[in-house]
């Protein structure tokens, strides 16, 4: 941008960091219609989420999205035109994002993503993300855990995270866990593990050897897309998160179908992965998502590159390379 007019919103007036100028000026028509239309698709999104939250109703499936990723309908209606580009002023004044945090404007009146004032405060976070992202990215993706995380969560125990009944009531479902190999390597699945199915995993994820196990065909780490465009805010263009936030809808359905819970309250179907058939089912949609998930994964790396600045993820970039598919 041309200068940098003072006072111009909550991130300080202070420019864009080097090695991340706007690519072009986005005219006001343009981004306008863009805004609108992602208003429109984040509404349809989470229409039937508000709907509920209204009279208090709670949705087995779908309230993971919001209670556990922290997810605000209004947060996902908000359009930014992400990290390079520039909002072109209106007739009738400068973008709204200019009172917006981590936004800049110029002496003519343009306005874009602060990357300087992001970094400032979320430089830590960008780096951690870019790191796992591009490790996940490196790496063949498993499909053969067939969602057993969910059931190693109600292993043994009387009371569930949900009020729903088992579908093989727990006997049968404690003898579905003891029966099949478990190898969870996502932490944040592992960790509500019950006491006695701990032991039973093949590994032993931590949050601090996540760069290290997080893989691709891991629904959760799939969905996780989701919660990294949500912490990288306004470097993201609007549509990629939204295409992060339909894709883990998507993916929790899956997580739920393959579940021990009997889903017929909602008029889900189950993925009996307890049988062959829906062993098959659950690989081929596994794979499915692992590659809507790999392209996301790689427009996020290319977000967080930009934020950083080449110099910077030259000097410390893990390998990358395109997701592939696989059962070991």
């Amino acid at each position: 941008m041309a200068g940098q007019a003072a006072g111009t919103g909550p991130a300080g007036g202070r420019g864009r960091a080097a090695g991340t100028p706007p690519t072009a000026g986005v005219p006001a028509a343009r981004w306008r219609a863009l805004l609108a239309a992602h208003e429109e698709r984040a509404d349809s999104l989470t229409a039937a989420h508000r709907a509920r939250r209204a009279t208090g109703e709670r949705h087995a499936i779908d309230d993971f999205l919001y209670d556990y990723y922290g997810t605000r309908p209004s947060a996902l209606r908000r359009w930014h035109p992400g990290v390079g580009a520039a909002l072109v002023p209106a007739p009738d004044g400068p973008a709204p994002h200019r009172q917006w945090r981590w936004y800049a404007t110029d002496a003519d009146g343009l306005v874009g993503f602060d990357a300087a004032a992001f970094l400032a405060d979320r430089a830590d976070s960008v780096r951690f993300i870019h790191r796992l992202l591009s490790a996940i990215a490196s790496r063949p993706a498993f499909t053969g855990c067939f969602g057993l995380h969910e059931w190693a969560m109600v292993y043994r125990q009387r009371e569930h995270r949900h009020p729903l009944p088992l579908r093989l009531g727990q006997a049968g479902t404690d003898a579905v866990v003891e029966s099949h190999p478990i190898r969870c390597t996502h932490f944040d699945a592992f960790r509500f593990f019950t006491p006695d199915a701990v032991h039973l995993n093949r590994v032993r994820p931590t949050r601090e050897s996540q760069v290290e196990l997080d893989q691709p065909g891991c629904l959760h780490a799939a969905m996780d897309c989701h919660k990294w465009a949500t912490k990288l805010g306004p470097a993201v263009p609007g549509e990629l998160a939204l295409d992060c936030f339909e894709l883990a809808r998507d993916i929790r359905l899956l997580d739920m179908q393959a579940s021990p819970y009997d889903l017929s309250s909602y008029g889900q179907p189950a993925v009996a992965i307890e049988t062959p058939e829906g062993k098959a089912e659950y690989v081929a949609r596994q794979r499915e998502f692992s590659h809507r998930a790999g392209e996301l994964r790689t427009r996020l790396i290319k977000v967080c590159a930009a934020v950083l600045g080449s110099a910077e993820v030259d000097a410390g970039r893990a390998p990358t390379a395109p997701v592939r598919t696989g059962s070991s």
